[in-house]
């Protein structure tokens, strides 16, 4: 991506601002930033989104009570790599090289080289920027030799130097520090990796099981202890940053590995939910994150830092049989999971805190996406954007503080299915640009007994439409019955697609 004079000058006005920025403490326009993202975490999993939830989440529910509730919050992708990608750059990652699934944990680096990320653009800002977790977003590991590793790398792994520096990963992103995972928890290379290098060399091998693939572990890598550790270097950084002298805000970025498969709760959770492995992985991640909060308040900065917890996605297909088994419905009263099109696929959890700001016990109904991050954080700070980043993203800070606005702050969402398939949102509109807004292609992932229990009716036409505000289940397909509305709504997905933008285009 080639810089434009514009976003040149923008970022050396803003080089140039950072030293008189940095050594500034958090303050009200000014906040701490800590964004945890579950992976895999279901609508239906919270109980504050779901009474009938068979798991407890107290501090998320704590969390709901302090600031506001999202209740019509979507991820970019109903997969994970494309939402993390959407998430750090404010651009639909089906613009990127991805089009369709996820990378694996040797994968090429997705972020183009130059590319603004909100790491990058809170840097300049004058914030210390750490990311814990799952990156999920492709590094370019170091080789013994033969050509670079493509496609999701796993053929690669024999020819990877572990002894060597990591290129092109997360503290080339904007990020000063990074501790965490490649990839998601079931992807090899098996290995904590700190800023550019792995902690421990990968010298034992990891059988397939499961969902688990097989590849090169650290012999001490264990599954359950990886939420623990990414937490416990979440809190230690928050202890540093609020201790530190002369002060300064901060960017914690925390992408949790859990609920994700491989389901490996701590031995402390085990039983401690009425779902099962699952539900009890879930009570461990309401736990990190109220570990998390106290951390805030234990270091005296929880009143200046803006809080944000939400998932990647909706649940693993796995949901279905749950559901069965105990009665627990992770995507709650919508249709679909984790890949689909439907709402269940990319309706997500998502709770602000901001005290002072965000009025506490509050429900914000407006439609909002992940992408939206990076205008946000602009508009926090009152920076302007390059026209050059964040194509997708809007500010949605108003609807956080609960001021209301004569028209929606999103023309339209675009929803974006692991296969790659597309459906846009727009009012109470979703118009699904297929058969079914089930990701296999109607090859019945979604159960007969689940059809018949929530009277799911088949159609023979060639696309979907639903009203979501009389409909939010998609029981009933209008495809037939609007033609007006599709002809739109299909027109304005082709317009954002053929633009490159879905926000006008910025000064």
């Amino acid at each position: 991506m080639k810089p434009t004079i514009g976003s040149i000058a923008l970022n050396l006005t803003l080089v140039l601002a950072t030293s008189a920025l940095a050594d500034v403490p958090a303050t009200p326009s000014r906040p701490n930033i800590v964004y945890i993202l579950a992976d895999d975490l279901g609508y239906g999993d919270v109980g504050r989104l779901n009474p009938s939830s068979k798991i407890a989440t107290p501090a998320l529910d704590r969390l709901a009570a302090e600031g506001a509730t999202c209740t019509d919050a979507h991820s970019g992708s109903a997969v994970c790599t494309p939402t993390r990608y959407g998430l750090l750059t404010g651009r639909y990652a089906w613009r990127s090289r991805l089009k369709r699934g996820v990378l694996g944990g040797y994968s090429p680096p997705l972020i183009e080289p130059g590319r603004m990320t909100v790491a990058s653009l809170l840097v300049e800002q004058g914030y210390s920027t750490i990311c814990v977790g799952k990156w999920h977003l492709g590094m370019t590991w170091p080789l013994k030799g033969g050509p670079p590793i493509s496609g999701d790398g796993y053929a690669a792994e024999s020819r990877v130097d572990f002894a060597r520096p990591i290129l092109d990963g997360p503290t080339s992103k904007g990020f000063g520090q990074y501790f965490g995972i490649s990839a998601s928890l079931d992807m090899p290379p098996y290995v904590f990796i700190e800023g550019d290098r792995v902690v421990a060399p990968p010298v034992a091998r990891q059988s397939k099981a499961g969902y688990v693939r097989e590849g090169a572990k650290d012999p001490g890598f264990r599954f359950d202890g990886v939420l623990p550790a990414l937490v416990d270097r979440s809190t230690r950084f928050i202890a540093e940053e609020a201790a530190r002298q002369p002060a300064r805000p901060f960017f914690l970025y925390l992408p949790l590995n859990a609920p994700h498969t491989p389901i490996a709760p701590s031995a402390g959770y085990k039983g401690t939910s009425g779902a099962g492995d699952y539900g009890d992985y879930v009570r461990e991640v309401d736990a990190s994150i109220g570990r998390v909060l106290r951390a805030l308040e234990d270091g005296k900065v929880a009143g200046e830092t803006l809080v944000i917890v939400t998932s990647d996605n909706g649940p693993e297909t796995l949901a279905y049989a749950r559901a069965r088994e105990y009665q627990h419905y992770s995507m709650g009263q919508l249709r679909g999971v984790k890949r689909d099109a439907w709402e269940g696929g990319h309706r997500v959890p998502f709770f602000a805190r901001w005290p002072g700001r965000i009025p506490a016990g509050s429900v914000v109904e407006e439609t909002i996406c992940h992408v939206d991050l990076m205008a946000t954080v602009a508009a926090i700070l009152g920076v302007p954007l390059p026209n050059d980043a964040a194509e997708d993203s809007v500010d949605i800070l108003p609807a956080l503080l609960g001021r209301k606005s004569e028209k929606p702050l999103r023309e339209a969402t675009v929803h974006h299915t692991g296969s790659g398939g597309f459906a846009i949102r727009q009012g109470p509109w979703v118009f699904i640009d297929a058969p079914t807004g089930d990701d296999n292609g109607g090859k019945n992932k979604e159960p007969e007994w689940l059809k018949e229990e929530r009277g799911y009716t088949s159609h023979d036409q060639p696309a979907e439409l639903y009203d979501l505000a009389h409909d939010l289940g998609e029981h009933k397909n209008l495809y037939a019955d609007h033609p007006e509305v599709v002809g739109r709504l299909k027109a304005l997905l082709g317009k954002y697609k053929a633009d490159g933008r879905s926000v006008p285009a910025r000064p």
